[in-house]
């Protein structure tokens, strides 16, 4: 029998009558799913956002006043829930399923599309047509508690067969509770977890600890007549503690992930765990009963996390937004570190960091020449997208093993490292004003720090650029520029060409270049890669134990920047040629290779170049940089909020502080300040930091399992 009913609210009453009065339709509907989901129909909002509260006022006094119907329908209601399990739902609805980061990611995009479909036989089936929207869960949560309640006792939902305890609540409670715990042991006792936290090497599992504590409590149920323990029960209490001890231990690995290193696989997996632990916590309290309007509460709130679960089981924002946390945040710890290298304070390092600049202006321009050789080559695209690769790769790993500075590098690699200030100081409560104050001034100084950077680059890629090609003009007699010079110009304009959009390609190129270090870091520390190379046999009996040690450290310092700048020149060679095969007008613009190549085009054009294309020239170089610092330095601090769980309403705060700290002290953006300005930021910066260095002791001295808070066995003896 099909069943066709009219959405709107009157016609509930209509609805009922028709299948579940004395006629009684509904024993000749073949799929009484569909009268249930038929139901529910009705009671759902058009638009859940703007609906404060659901009500089951028509249903309740349908069933109040009309006996035969609720008769029908309580009959219906059992049929349908008779002997159904929905321990499933509990054990794997919501929680990582797979702890391969990527194809947990790819089933569930595939259940959003076409949905699993469980056996016909268990209530996730039931919950699966009946509350197939993704906002069910929240509508159902609108509804009031009590009206919840009193459809429970009408519909007699509590009644259950004496004889079989099996399909009991508390029964299907305790077998999805031991899978969970199960399941948390299994991985607990990994041996990339258990790396994770060597203070647990010595000490009994607590995960073995609460399974048998959960196994006693099943027999205390089995024998108990309301199949329920009190809440002062001991075994209730000691599973509560065992508990916290398992919560302990998976805390104490994701802190410990700050010595050791963590990486995807195993992130996932201690993510897996602490979901488990988390939805035991919330079932623990529904072993407990008092009085029977206890055992209706915790029917009734089971019911509600059901649909719930059903509901976001296939949940991709909470899923990255987990998995992806841990991750950013050990990143930008090593991106922080390295970071804070490139914040200038005194004089001196700022004059330094001019010195350095200078370095990369060098190198960078000798680039630029090679580059240009390198485009007179009769090769294919893919041979031009390589030799230019490995040109900035070579080159980009040349400035940072020298000790120089390339401009806009910094921004990746600093936001952390200033983010951290603004962390510590809402940690340690610190007033608004200092704690916003103290971002304040590590921002400027970043900022100085990168103009200088800039100022140095620039005064030096231009005249190496321009010596280089008149050298080779002088020898080879040729002007290799002259076909290119008016091209190079244009390229580099604001107004006559996408420089400013490809100077933001090269943004998004160096926040990258920044994750990859961290993630590199990270991986090898994780791995125990410098203490591997350290404690070598091989190269300990070749070159010596002091020798494989320095090169274990000088990897340890080194590597993760020469991988990044690695990549960061093959993402910028290579995406001209990308673009070409994708048809689209991809390049990349960078501040310091624009004044090499703005020397190649003047030379090429025989300096015969109009007033205006020299101005808009020289003003794209620097709005180059500047793009290129903004979405760097933009993307680096998104990733650092995210990493430290910031709500994104500091900005505002953090805006304000900059502006204001720029209307005050203008100048502190460009050069270093007075000694007694100097002595008052350090004051302030260093109140933040002395609470950031607080709060990382405590964390490294945490211990992570507490075995005084166990019931004595005396006690647990003496409770029957």
């Amino acid at each position: 029998m099909q069943i066709f009913g009219n959405k709107s609210k009157e016609s509930i009453t209509l609805f009922l009558t028709t299948y579940f009065d004395e006629r009684k339709q509904w024993l000749e509907t073949e799929d009484k799913v569909q009268l249930l989901a038929e139901l529910v129909s009705f009671i759902r909002p058009a638009r859940i956002k703007n609906t404060f509260k659901v009500e089951l006022v028509e249903l309740l006094f349908v069933l109040k006043n009309h006996a035969e119907i609720r008769k029908n329908l309580q009959a219906c209601v059992h049929q349908l829930f008779s002997e159904r399990k929905f321990k499933q739902i509990l054990t794997d609805a919501g929680i990582l399923q797979d702890v391969n980061f990527f194809n947990e990611i790819k089933n569930r995009l595939f259940s959003k599309i076409l949905p699993v479909q469980p056996a016909k036989e268990s209530v996730a089936y039931i919950l699966n047509q009946v509350f197939y929207k993704k906002t069910d869960a929240q509508w159902v949560e609108k509804i009031p508690l009590k009206q919840l309640h009193e459809l429970y006792d009408l519909l007699k939902v509590g009644e259950k067969k004496q004889g079989n305890k099996q399909s009991h609540v508390s029964s299907q409670l305790i077998i999805a509770m031991t899978i969970l715990i199960q399941r948390c042991n299994g991985r607990a006792m990994d041996t990339e977890v258990m790396k994770m936290v060597p203070e647990f090497d010595n000490l009994e599992s607590p995960f073995s600890g609460f399974e048998k504590e959960l196994l006693e409590i099943d027999n205390e149920i089995k024998n108990s007549p309301s199949l329920y323990i009190r809440h002062e029960d001991l075994s209730y209490k000691q599973l509560t503690i065992l508990h916290q001890q398992c919560e302990q231990f998976i805390e104490k690995a994701f802190q410990n992930s700050r010595k050791y290193g963590i990486s995807l696989g195993v992130n996932q997996n201690m993510l897996r765990i602490k979901q488990q632990l988390e939805r035991l916590k919330v079932l623990i309290p529904f072993l407990s009963a008092e009085k029977p309007e206890d055992v209706r509460k915790n029917e009734v709130s089971i019911a509600i996390l059901l649909i719930r679960y059903n509901c976001y089981q296939n949940n991709l924002q909470s899923l990255i937004s987990d998995s992806t946390q841990l991750l950013a945040f050990e990143i930008t710890q090593h991106t922080a570190k390295t970071g804070e290298h490139y914040i200038t304070q005194t004089k001196g390092e700022y004059y330094h960091m001019f010195w350095t600049a200078l370095g990369g202006g060098l190198i960078v321009g000798l680039l630029v020449i090679f580059k240009l050789l390198l485009s007179k080559l009769d090769i294919s695209d893919f041979g031009q997208a390589f030799l230019f690769s490995m040109n900035y790769s070579i080159g980009f790993v040349a400035i940072y093993l020298f000790g120089f500075t390339l401009a806009t590098k910094q921004p990746a690699m600093t936001a952390s490292a200033i983010i951290s200030a603004l962390k510590e100081g809402i940690d340690a409560k610190i007033k608004n004003e200092i704690k916003y104050q103290a971002f304040a001034i590590l921002f400027a100084r970043l900022f100085r720090s990168q103009f200088i950077a800039f100022v140095g680059n620039v005064i030096m890629a231009f005249p190496v650029a321009m010596l280089g090609i008149w050298l080779f003009d002088l020898s080879l007699e040729q002007n290799l520029a002259e076909s290119k010079g008016a091209a190079m110009l244009t390229n580099i304009s604001p107004i006559h060409s996408l420089a400013l959009f490809h100077a933001g390609i090269a943004g998004v190129y160096l926040f990258l270049s920044g994750i990859i270090s961290g993630s590199t870091a990270n991986k090898d520390k994780h791995n125990q890669i410098y203490y591997r190379i350290q404690e070598h046999p091989l190269l300990k009996r070749t070159i010596g134990i002091e020798r494989a040690y320095s090169l274990s450290k000088w990897y340890e310092k080194k590597w993760a920047g020469i991988i990044s700048n690695f990549w960061f020149g093959v993402f910028m060679g290579s995406t001209a040629s990308v673009g070409i095969f994708l048809g689209l007008n991809l390049d990349i613009r960078h501040i310091t290779f624009a004044s090499g190549n703005m020397a190649l085009a003047l030379y090429g054009e025989g300096f015969e170049v109009g007033f205006w294309v020299i101005f808009w020239a020289i003003l794209g170089i620097g709005l180059i940089g500047m793009m290129n610092f903004l979405v760097s330095f933009s993307l680096s601090l998104a990733l650092a909020f995210r990493s430290k769980r910031l709500p994104g309403k500091e900005m505002k705060p953090v805006i304000t502080s900059i502006w204001k700290h720029a209307k005050d002290r203008p100048l502190d953006f460009l050069f270093p300040y007075n000694s007694t300005a100097h002595k008052k930021d350090e004051e302030m910066v260093g109140k933040v930091k002395d609470k950031e260095l607080k709060n990382n002791d405590l964390k490294d001295n945490e211990t992570g399992l507490d075995q005084t808070i166990t019931v004595s066995e005396t006690d647990k003896k003496n409770k029957t």
